[in-house]
């Protein structure tokens, strides 16, 4: 076995790879660009070597830097993790040539199905089912058109390299295959350095479904079960499972077998994922492509299976043969994971950059909760990289368990200082659609057509809002009496009568303190609150007439802001006479920012596609921002006329910046 190993990655992967190295007592180097200097995986590591400023294509995708870092510290091999350089071939090429082992599969498994063209040539002479397409080169964005014709409406358009949502765009028509062909082919180049691009027909109500490979060197290949991972959101991936609830044996043992079939027919070695597309009517299966790489969701298939995948990649990429065959392999429970991403929803998923000012995930229990992650309380969420945040997964006996378990666990992960996700996951958690296992990957589009807001989300219980917000505030009013210094006879007494406004209603409550908690009178029942909380604290943790409550509690000026179940509540809690003051109050109006468009994210502007006097259409392009990898395209909401350009290509713009005035 390796003495000393290298991860060529960053963040949450590069963690968890530090792992398992040191659980086999294996040394490691991490290394890091200038903006992960103070990066978790550095402070893990044995050994932290620098290989550049903060763009990943002048560190994390340097080989030539990757190779001198071996040199430099002595590792025998590099593992990938996934990204960067985990699929490039000639990565693994001039390791190989250099003495250092990939731990990864060979480059002329990685050549055949890293390249998505190459990959489905290859799957249909292993007469595995394939999705009809054009899977030639495609050379500009009018042959686009009239292949897409060809085949019938809709089409996907997807990089040959692509991966992670990247380079890829789903086509309605003409005009969104030319548009979708000229963003993938420059997401492409920008992120892989290669902007081929090919169409095949796009799958309606598709489930996308993944089965988990392992191979060693001595010819040996298993499947590990599947994966769900059809909850995506603008093709990338928000929650995994497995088992998938949706599959029968027949057809996962069916699926498993052509894996296997394509991963021996290029002599894999190492952990990868062929990736299927499968009908939501008819269970047909279509090989979409093979990941030459751990996946990001691998962690559900290690709580099904008890195997550690990277220390199989470890075993594997060492010479060892794999100590099990596929009869040995049982799947035991149900495992989920959710992508906790620094994104905001209320501006339609864009990156959230910024300081943790608090991160505090659930705690981890042995079997049932478990958190990978590569940052900490205080770090920062930089705009060079992917948005992750964490991985969220967790196990259950069940599927119905390991819903609840999730469920739980969100509301305990508290996130400040940068957006994130955790209300819309959530919210999907509580989705009847998702709970009953019959969705397809247009479940959010379907669902949240005008993106997702936890306000307008609705409790199903109310009350309870109500109750602990009531609750929170006796606390603080309990804890203003107790404030040094008041005059002697003139001391605070907070009352029990108050009015709680939730969305505008006034709820009447009494408060009255007990031990331990505090009793809350709303409209003739009585709710018995008791929790050791302290004001300040972020969970909310305690009963509510004796059964468990936990919610996320923080102070939005005067009012109190609960987090629930992927519902947002802010609620005021004042006396009567205040309520009555209050009601009286003038609304604030919004200044009208509608003569502008403003970048709804950090990021590089890379192009403006209007000049001043041009008259604009709804629907055409204005402007593309670049951020976190991803190239996003700003159209017009309405028919309007260019004023002026307040910004330049090139230029670095903050949230809610103005790039163009209209009139």
């Amino acid at each position: 076995m390796f003495k000393k190993i290298l991860i060529a990655n960053r963040g949450e992967i590069a963690c968890r790879v530090i792992k398992t190295a040191r659980k086999m007592g294996i040394a490691t180097v991490a290394v890091y660009s200038d903006a992960d200097l103070d990066a978790r995986h550095v402070e893990l590591a044995d050994e932290a070597v620098c290989i550049g400023p903060a763009p990943s294509k002048e560190s994390y995708l340097r080989i030539d830097k990757i190779l001198a870092a071996c040199k430099q510290t002595g590792a025998e091999a590099v593992h990938p993790g996934y990204g960067f350089l985990s699929e490039n071939s000639e990565f693994c090429a001039q390791l190989e040539a250099a003495g250092i082992v990939f731990i990864g599969p060979r480059p002329h498994a990685m050549q055949a199905m890293g390249d998505k063209i190459a990959s489905k040539k290859l799957a249909m002479a292993a007469k595995v089912s394939t999705i009809p397409g054009y899977t030639d080169v495609i050379k500009n964005a009018d042959e686009a058109v009239r292949i897409a014709a060809g085949i019938g409406y809709p089409v996907m358009i997807k990089a040959s390299a692509g991966g992670g949502g990247k380079g890829l765009r789903v086509a309605f028509s003409d005009k969104e295959t030319h548009e979708g062909f000229q963003s993938c082919t420059n997401e492409a180049r920008n992120s892989f350095g290669d902007d081929r691009v090919f169409i095949e027909k796009y799958i309606e109500e598709p489930r996308h479904i993944e089965i988990q490979v392992l191979g060693d060197s001595h010819g040996n290949v298993v499947y590990l079960g599947e994966r769900e991972c059809s909850l995506q959101r603008r093709h990338q991936k928000v929650i995994e499972e497995a088992p998938s609830p949706f599959l029968d044996a027949k057809t996962r043992k069916a699926m498993g077998e052509q894996a296997v079939a394509l991963a021996k027919a290029v002599q894999y070695q190492s952990a990868g994922t062929v990736e299927f597309v499968v009908g939501g009517k008819d269970k047909n299966f279509y090989f979409l492509e093979m990941n030459t790489r751990l996946q990001v969701e691998h962690p559900v298939t290690e709580y099904i299976t008890g195997l550690d995948l990277v220390e199989q990649m470890l075993r594997v990429a060492a010479g060892e043969k794999l100590s099990f065959t596929q009869d040995d392999i049982q799947l035991n429970g149900w495992a989920m994971e959710c992508r906790i991403n620094a994104e905001d929803p209320l501006r339609n998923f864009l990156p959230s950059i910024g300081r943790l000012i608090k991160y505090q995930p659930p705690e981890e229990t042995s079997g049932h909760v478990r958190v990978d992650t590569g940052v900490y309380e205080g770090g920062e969420i930089s705009m060079y990289y992917d948005p992750m945040i964490a991985k969220l997964i967790v196990h259950g006996a069940s599927r119905e368990q390991a819903i609840a378990r999730m469920r739980d666990a969100l509301n305990q992960f508290v996130i400040r200082g940068v957006s994130s996700n955790i209300a819309f996951q959530a919210a999907l958690m509580q989705n009847p659609r998702f709970i009953s296992g019959n969705f397809n990957t247009g479940l959010i589009a379907e669902e949240y057509p005008q993106g997702f807001d936890s306000a307008d989300l609705a409790h199903d219980d109310p009350t309870m809002l109500i109750a602990v917000g009531a609750a929170i505030h006796r606390r603080y009013l309990e804890r203003n009496a107790t404030i040094d210094g008041q005059l002697p006879g003139h001391e605070y007494r907070p009352g029990n009568d108050f009015v709680v406004l939730l969305d505008d209603v006034q709820h009447p409550v009494v408060a009255v303190p007990v031990a331990g908690g505090v009793d809350v009178t709303y409209a003739g029942d009585t709710y018995q609150v008791r929790s050791p909380w302290q004001f300040g604290q972020s969970l909310y943790q305690g009963t509510l007439n004796g059964e468990p409550i936990c919610m996320q509690v923080e102070r939005v000026g005067l009012k109190y802001r609960l987090f629930h179940w992927g519902t947002q509540a802010d609620l005021l809690v004042l006396t009567a006479h205040a309520a009555a003051l209050q009601a009286l109050m003038p609304h604030k109006v919004p200044p009208d920012l509608s003569r502008f468009l403003l970048s709804p994210m950090p990021g590089l502007l890379t192009d403006i596609a209007v000049a001043p006097g041009q008259e604009v259409k709804a629907g055409e392009k204005l402007a593309v921002i670049e951020a976190m990898k991803m190239e996003n395209v700003l159209k017009a909401d309405h028919d309007c006329v260019v004023a002026k350009l307040l910004a330049k290509p090139g230029e670095s713009l903050a949230v809610d910046q103005a790039i163009i005035e209209f009139r």
